[in-house]
């Protein structure tokens, strides 16, 4: 069986384009799949029935397991077996109907435009990696991009005249504005320090790591971590507060949701028609670092 999960993660990475994160959960949650259908005596995928899958969910909800990671694990089962039945590895797919469990959506943690201010004022503006960490901070704040965007930008996404972002895999490309607090942080990260970080090594990547390479996830989010200790912010916060943050922020002080969810990349449209002179005014007015 590890043998087609191997197939199948190469399927996801080749022919879906599926995300790192994506692949590296899928292949956790089906390893672990796999050691449960073993402890039956079952060492082939398609050796396994309806009732072996609907017992290893019943397992994982004895284990206290959240209904999320529960609906995670039954949608890694679902993929893995339809990718089987349409290559034929298996006559019938036994995954077909399993049910995810109803998962209660709950409010986001956000932080409060005080917290936020706070937070952004922890890095270190005198040396070079406090300078990168304040821009990243701002920037992230300013315009409510993914954590992996941030990490992944280059130098072409960014218009520095202009005030503004591109993010985007091309075909869902969006144009992101940011404020005049953001810009202020980001010439300065460029004037010297994001050279010094990189030394001699060379890159196009906006915001490298002390190694000059691309940095990490876990990496910013021990930063974020540290910076949100040090601003005495008692909740424990992720890159996905300070999404929410932006977004909150942004509907309270009157933007169209409508607006902040183009910003977000939560719906499908021309660039043309995010970045327009009246987004612009919008966000200049409403953002709190605007």
């Amino acid at each position: 069986m590890e043998q087609e999960i191997r197939r199948f993660i190469l399927y996801l990475h080749d022919e879906k384009k599926t995300s790192e994160n994506t692949e590296v959960s899928y292949q956790r949650d089906l390893r672990k799949f796999m050691r449960f259908l073993e402890q039956q005596n079952i060492f082939q995928a398609e050796r396994a029935t309806e009732t072996n899958l609907n017992s290893y969910i019943l397992v994982l909800e004895k284990q206290g397991l959240s209904a999320a990671t529960v609906s995670r694990s039954i949608a890694s089962m679902k993929a893995f077996y339809l990718y089987l039945f349409k290559t034929g590895k298996v006559s019938s797919n036994p995954a077909e109907g399993l049910k995810a469990p109803k998962v209660e959506k709950k409010a986001p943690d956000i932080l409060s435009i005080e917290e936020m201010a706070a937070l952004l004022e922890q890095p270190d503006k005198g040396t070079s990696k406090g300078i990168r960490d304040k821009a990243m901070l701002e920037l992230l704040y300013a315009t409510g991009i993914r954590v992996t965007e941030l990490i992944s930008l280059r130098l072409s996404q960014l218009n520095l005249n202009m005030e503004y972002i591109t993010c985007g895999d091309g075909e869902r490309e969006r144009v992101i504005p940011f404020g005049k607090q953001a810009k202020k942080a980001l010439l300065r990260f460029l004037d010297g320090s994001r050279q010094e970080l990189l030394g001699e090594h060379e890159s196009d990547v906006l915001f490298p790591n002390c190694l000059g390479g691309t940095m990490s996830r876990q990496g910013f989010w021990k930063l974020l971590k540290q910076y949100a200790r040090r601003a005495g912010i008692p909740t424990e916060i992720t890159p996905h507060t300070l999404r929410h943050s932006f977004a909150t922020h942004l509907v309270d002080n009157g933007v169209d949701l409508h607006i902040v969810q183009e910003m977000l990349g939560h719906s499908d449209i021309a660039t043309t028609m995010i970045y327009s002179s009246k987004t612009r005014e919008i966000y200049a007015k409403a953002h709190p670092r605007g």
